[in-house]
């Protein structure tokens, strides 16, 4: 639905509340709707932060971090619907959040740590910046779940039914730790 279908009468409903209270806590329904998309980030970026992939073989902790990433992309579609929406909308939301740069910096650099310490290792190739491959990882794990009922309609398969599903994830697992593997 998105910012610009979105009700307010309708939202006070599905959330038990009311019209009034929505606009006493969010000022408007622009400020609610920032209010979503600061939450669907952090809720992404904070699990991301769980995986303590700073602990883990730097391949191990890149595949998990890619598994993670087609995972909560898979099973958080409405996540792929907001953030398309406000790609629609020229991202003029998410850029009058004060936070949401510092917020999502932690996620490049997770990335970067990943790469130095498998570069370190002599297993990562050490020309990729960490934000082309965060760009690769969320371009591969994000278009399935975007685009899937054009490509369904396209081609007459749902890239997210369950078979599909499980042979997107390794493939794109595969494709990421090929693409980072050191040539010798």
């Amino acid at each position: 639905m998105g910012l610009t279908g979105a009700r307010v009468d309708a939202i006070a409903e599905r959330t038990n509340t009311t019209k009034r209270m929505l606009y006493y806590y969010f000022g408007s329904k622009e400020g609610l709707y920032e209010a979503v998309i600061e939450e669907a980030y952090g809720k992404i970026r904070a699990l991301e932060q769980s995986l303590q992939l700073d602990t883990m073989d730097p391949r191990e902790g890149l595949r998990d971090l890619v598994e993670f990433t087609f995972d909560f992309h898979d099973k958080h579609r409405d996540f792929v619907r907001l953030v398309t929406i406000e790609n629609i909308h020229g991202a003029k939301y998410i850029g009058q959040l004060k936070t949401f740069r510092a917020r999502n910096a932690s996620a490049v650099k997770t990335i970067a740590d990943l790469i130095a310490r498998g570069v370190a290792a002599r297993h990562f190739r050490g020309d990729v910046d960490p934000l082309d491959l965060h760009l690769l990882i969320s371009s591969l794990c994000f278009h399935r779940v975007a685009n899937r009922h054009t490509f369904t309609v396209a081609f007459g398969r749902d890239p997210s039914g369950t078979r599909s599903r499980d042979r997107h994830r390794e493939m794109v697992v595969d494709a990421v730790m090929r693409f980072m593997r050191r040539s010798n």
